[in-house]
């Protein structure tokens, strides 16, 4: 009896606190479900561009990736010069036409009329106006000013005379090349030109064999997507024709040289030295690469979808494409980079970029690591940039001005600009130009929260020895020539010697300045007679300036452009 009036007390207490528990149980669940939509999501371990963070503690900034964390001081390396190379004191630009190169008056045969259509954005573009004037020289034609693409995706209206000085580009190659600004009228009547494709890098014997004849029947004929139309390998007095049209005659307008000029000054009034990143890492350009950076299933779905705008594109291995440095490094990656190098947390950088995937939260790491973050749009008020703000392309040449003025020019990628530009720093005295050492720079990105500060930047400066922008980095044929302008760089033998004799003060000779590795820029072509692969239209949605694709088969190597 005893026993169940037991029972029954302890049932009645039972359910006295039975609401009790409910209503716990129900605030615990809540605060989960809570916690699990306020939760950052979950780290893809398998991606070595996983999700990360950088902050401040204690005079150092901390790059936080799962548990791991990778001390970054804020002082640079003191014990060499970051701003410049003693080596680039022996080698100049050099391009002067030779004595034997007869003069255009000489040369040019009448009723002979090129024209060009270029393609793609403004640094693709600038590739197709210098070698206009070679293949007008090698068809001793006279040369139509050539005419800007206009119908790209992005459909910036300007024509040449509105980015660059045409009266200086036609009076600065009159020796060379005749150039006229419009195709003279055929009795009285407007002229129609015969449209051609010329196969890529086509050679003078593949001029001669297939454009000559159909000039010398129809007298005027104009070639279409003229990028990367002449072959790399040319006669020692074209190559220096190439040079003396791209870094003498190829001149920007007044208004643009004075935009680009003040940007340039108010990076000066803000520090001594500055560098300037051309930053790729915009949505379509990155869809298209086939890359992944960690972003998860967003990421997927997002460049993914963008990705079905091409049919051609064939599914990619994101994995395979970054081993065999096919990415552009992120923007943290850039920034660990160049404080591995030795730039310190106070240098100020500039940074000539599109739309950034991701925006303020991709770039907060290199933000975080350079505070000092300036783009022409915090440079210059929306008034000052309202005359180029709607064209593309002179929002690109400004920042082309900035980049080639820039004490240290950086660049995530391999496109157009990166390569023109990293052919005229050297043409101008090899003002450092970091490119990054992808296929290295890949294991140890993957593997940095293994070791430490220390190890890292030993790592990375062994790495990205012949990726600085030394003399004598690339072997001279190697890459396309606007990037590796070896014919035009001459050396000073005089000095050379007396600095040989030495006791060796400025350190390694020239042949030293190669590492393990030199950049792996692509073989020229053998001959430049066959046709290559079929090019690409130009696809932008971000104001900036770069590749894009066609219906027709692209190489990835070209699409990672301007």
């Amino acid at each position: 009896m005893a026993f169940h009036r037991r029972r029954n007390h302890y049932y009645n207490r039972f359910r006295s606190i039975l609401p009790l528990i409910f209503s716990i149980s129900g605030a615990l669940l809540i605060l989960f479900a809570l916690l699990s939509f306020l939760a950052p999501t979950p780290i893809d371990s398998n991606n070595p561009q996983h999700t990360n963070s950088l902050y401040a503690r204690n005079g150092v900034v901390e790059d936080t990736i799962g548990q791991s964390v990778l001390h970054v001081p804020k002082k640079g390396r003191t014990d060499r010069d970051i701003w410049s190379s003693k080596n680039s004191l022996y080698y100049y630009g050099c391009s002067n036409a030779s004595i034997k190169f007869a003069n255009a008056d000489a040369v040019t045969q009448p009723n002979r009329y090129l024209l060009i259509v270029t393609s793609g954005g403004l640094n693709q573009q600038r590739t197709g106006i210098i070698d206009a004037v070679v293949a007008a020289r090698i068809l001793n034609a006279t040369l139509v000013v050539p005419r800007l693409d206009q119908k790209s995706f992005w459909k910036d209206s300007s024509d040449f005379s509105e980015i660059f000085d045409v009266d200086w580009y036609i009076s600065s190659l009159s020796k060379d090349v005749k150039i006229i600004k419009s195709l003279p009228k055929r009795g009285g009547k407007t002229w129609i030109p015969r449209n051609m494709r010329v196969p890529r890098k086509c050679s003078e014997r593949c001029y001669q064999n297939r454009i000559l004849p159909v000039l010398l029947k129809r007298h005027a004929i104009q070639l279409t997507k003229f990028d990367y139309r002449v072959a790399n390998r040319l006669d020692t007095q074209l190559q220096k024709l190439r040079c003396r049209v791209n870094y003498h005659a190829l001149k920007f307008t007044d208004p643009i040289l004075r935009m680009g000029e003040k940007l340039v000054h108010r990076m000066r009034m803000k520090s001594k030295h500055f560098i300037a990143l051309h930053l790729r890492f915009e949505p379509d350009m990155l869809a298209f690469s086939g890359c992944y950076y960690g972003g998860g299933d967003k990421e997927r779905k997002e460049l993914g979808a963008i990705r079905k705008r091409w049919k051609t594109l064939h599914v990619s291995n994101p994995d395979k494409e970054r081993r065999h440095g096919k990415c552009p490094l992120t923007p943290r990656e850039v920034g660990l980079m160049l404080r591995a190098l030795g730039y310190s947390s106070d240098i100020h950088i500039y940074v000539a970029s599109g739309e950034v995937y991701g925006g303020e939260e991709t770039l907060a790491p290199l933000k975080a690591l350079f505070p000092n973050f300036y783009t022409k749009e915090t440079l210059a008020s929306k008034e000052e940039l309202e005359p180029f703000s709607s064209f593309s392309s002179r929002m690109a040449a400004l920042d082309f001005i900035v980049c080639d003025e820039s004490d240290v020019f950086v660049t995530n990628n391999n496109g157009n600009m990166a390569r023109i530009l990293a052919g005229r720093r050297r043409y101008f005295g090899h003002k450092p130009t970091i490119r990054p050492n992808a296929k290295k720079l890949y294991r140890l990105f993957l593997n940095q929260t293994t070791m430490s500060w220390e190890a890292f930047t030993s790592k990375m400066r062994t790495y990205q020895r012949g990726f600085m922008g030394e003399p004598k980095e690339v072997r001279p044929g190697r890459g396309e020539f606007h990037e590796n302008p070896h014919t035009c760089i001459c050396e000073d033998s005089e000095a050379k010697a007396k600095k040989d004799s030495g006791p060796g003060k400025y350190g390694k000779g020239y042949d030293d300045v190669l590492g393990d590795d030199e950049p792996e820029l692509p073989d020229p072509d053998d001959d430049g007679y066959q046709d290559g692969p079929q090019e690409k239209e130009q696809f932008n949605g971000t104001g900036m300036d770069y590749d894009g694709i066609t219906n027709e088969e692209p190489e990835l190597e070209e699409i990672l452009s301007d």
